[in-house]
């Protein structure tokens, strides 16, 4: 369903999730927006961490046009099936179990993502994500959401003193589906595997609000400690981190549209039935 472009002077409205953290925004068309709309977007996105926009009908042009309003884009990186990008649109990553001719026209299929942060295992990871809905499967398929804000606010004493200037390095081998990316050889040792060493409580540069920095559980390390101790400590933050209370849940529409901030949150993926369609474009913003 298309929408009205927004009314001059009408601001969208901002409807929280009830959740710890996710907003819907209604009443907008993101092809276009003024200046002032824009901003409003943006500090609720800040706010909110995710936004919501459901009934938008974007061109892949829409969405970049969108998305670069947020900053500079990254390239489509390479994954398990090889670089998967719309043809001229090298910027949008194609997220899909789909098998066209025998070879998959995206990433990531059919199964579990786990819980992760994009591309943290990167020395400058992407601030910023935004997924669009193309095609849908009837059920499965949801998105869930973490915030790294939250957690760090609601973590224990003993925990949050113990976390406190540590560092932990982000793997870099395997991706959110566990597959192991592109030109990468495990080496079953995270001290040793590639990646980088990021601080395991962070500040967002924008709100100024410290949250935990976590990534992915599978091959994180905690620098200075035995590996006995470091994943004993990393389960403990992860198990805290990660309760329901935390989190919300999204159930996909075609023409749902959500942008989360990738410096403090987290998301995985429901499975779902193979035999069904999912195609999704996505675009990263670098900064």
């Amino acid at each position: 369903m298309r929408q009205a472009p927004t009314v001059a002077g009408r601001l969208p409205r901002i409807v929280p999730t009830g959740a710890a953290l996710g907003a819907c925004v209604e009443g907008v068309d993101l092809r276009g927006l003024d200046t002032e709309t824009f901003a409003f977007i943006y500090q609720a996105w800040l706010d909110h961490q995710v936004l919501l926009v459901r009934d938008q009908s974007l061109t892949d042009a829409d969405l970049l046009a969108f998305s670069r309003r947020f900053g500079d884009l990254d390239e489509a990186p390479i994954q398990e099936t090889g670089r998967r990008f719309v043809e001229g649109y090298p910027e949008i990553y194609v997220v899909s179990n789909v098998v066209q001719n025998g070879v998959p026209m995206g990433s990531l299929g059919a199964g579990e993502a786990v819980w992760h942060t994009d591309m943290s295992y990167l020395p400058d990871p992407p601030k910023a994500s935004v997924l669009y809905a193309i095609e849908v499967p009837p059920q499965g398929g949801d998105t869930s959401f973490c915030s790294m804000t939250a957690a760090w606010a609601e973590l224990p004493d003993p925990l949050r003193q113990r976390a406190a200037g540590l560092r932990v390095k982000h793997d870099g081998t395997y991706n959110s589906g566990g597959y192991v990316r592109e030109g990468v050889t495990p080496t079953g040792d995270p001290r040793t595997s590639p990646g980088t060493l990021h601080p395991l409580v962070f500040v967002h540069p924008e709100t100024g609000r410290p949250g935990l920095y976590l990534g992915r559980r599978r091959n994180a390390y905690i620098e200075g400690l035995s590996l006995e101790d470091s994943n004993a400590l990393l389960d403990e933050i992860w198990a805290e981190a990660t309760r329901a209370s935390l989190t919300w849940t999204h159930q996909w529409r075609v023409g749902d549209l959500v942008l989360w901030d990738n410096r403090c949150t987290m998301h995985r993926r429901d499975a779902f039935d193979p035999a069904a369609r999912r195609v999704m474009h996505r675009t990263q913003i670098r900064r």
